[in-house]
């Protein structure tokens, strides 16, 4: 969000810091951040392996310390984890190859279904996304559940489905289902969709519409085009913040929710 690419980092009610890290873009580095003097201890969760999603992981001071001890998983590619963040970082793109970062780094691979990861029930389901195998998570600690669809183009790989923003698909529902908040891709408008069908991003009104047939109480529309500006995020949140249906925020670098929603950092 804002300036840096995707990341949010998921804390428990009673701990101070994250203990779950979705995605691992540029915005990592203010995890780093929110630790404060501690080491990362925890997983980091990927969504897929775009450069957007995944070049943060160098510069996480969190990380790479000799004290910190991180779990990095991505979605099942049939290829080992470390061979495939091996393609983006290492010589001669990038001076060290991830198992080179300091402390102690595992990297693992996982599929479809329930995983318990850092005291949360993660739901991974496969979306459509075009360049590579990609997940939304459901994420549940028995209280509150959010969903992230950082990346989804239904629109491109299924067709245009009810309304020319894209099928409204299983997958996409089941991990929205009456959760309390929904981060979504809201890369493009209606308008816009159509000249970038293959992009593999969704309209903010698709988010909004995926959040209200799913049963979910918000919607934070995410993944901001990197060229609209601060006043057209805010007025696209006016637009399709609707009476009647869920609640619609932009979200905004360095926001914190808490579920049941409120938020601060700016808000």
């Amino acid at each position: 969000m804002g300036g840096n690419t995707s990341c949010v980092a998921i804390a428990h009610d009673d701990e101070d810091v994250p203990r779950l890290v979705l995605d691992a873009g540029t915005g990592l580095r203010s995890v780093s951040t929110l630790l404060g003097d501690a080491p990362f201890l925890s997983t980091i969760l990927l969504g897929h392996l775009h450069w957007d999603h995944t070049y943060g992981l160098p510069f996480f001071r969190g990380g790479d310390r000799p004290d910190a001890i991180t779990r990095l998983l991505l979605p099942e590619q049939g290829v080992d984890p470390l061979e495939l963040l091996q393609r983006f970082m290492g010589p001669p793109a990038f001076p060290i190859q991830p198992d080179r970062l300091r402390g102690s780094w595992t990297f693992e691979s996982i599929d479809e279904g329930v995983h318990s990861i850092e005291g949360f029930e993660v739901l991974a389901r496969e979306i459509p996304h075009k360049g590579g195998r990609t997940f939304g998570y459901r994420i549940s600690d028995g209280d509150s559940s959010l969903a992230y669809l950082s990346d989804h183009g239904p629109a491109g790989v299924l067709g245009p489905g009810p309304d020319g923003l894209g099928p409204y698909h299983e997958a996409a529902l089941e991990l929205c289902a009456r959760a309390d908040l929904v981060i979504h891709d809201a890369q493009y408008t209606r308008s816009e969709l159509p000249g970038r069908i293959d992009f593999g991003h969704s309209a903010g009104e698709y988010a909004v519409e995926l959040a209200r047939r799913s049963g979910a109480g918000s919607v934070v529309l995410f993944h901001h085009d990197p060229d609209r500006t601060d006043d057209e995020v805010d007025a696209l949140e006016r637009l399709l913040d609707s009476p009647g249906g869920p609640d619609v925020v932009a979200g905004r670098e360095g926001d914190t929710i808490r579920l049941p929603l409120t938020s601060e950092g700016g808000r």
